[in-house]
């Protein structure tokens, strides 16, 4: 939880690598932590690495399936990704 509260805070900073990084303990540290999956789902989306962004966001709604935050944040995810990815493949 520790590694998560510090993701955050150095995330509002806009320090994303690092807020990525905690969050990557985080889930080495606890893999069942769901909030911390979600929330390295938002850091590898905000780096662009939207592959890893799905895998994360899919794992924190697997741990979680009825917290509705998590849901939000990958339904927003994959609205974008979907739509991204649909026009690749046209």
């Amino acid at each position: 939880k520790a590694q998560v509260e510090f993701g955050w805070s150095v995330a509002e900073k806009g320090l994303w690598k690092e807020a990525m990084y905690r969050f990557l303990k985080a889930v080495e540290i606890d893999p069942t932590y769901a909030a911390a999956w979600n929330n390295l789902g938002i850091t590898y989306e905000q780096a662009g690495q939207f592959e890893d962004a799905k895998k994360a966001y899919e794992k924190a709604v697997k741990l979680d399936p009825t917290n509705q935050y998590i849901h939000q944040n990958y339904d927003m995810f994959r609205e974008i990704y979907d739509r991204t990815h649909s026009r690749r493949s046209r």
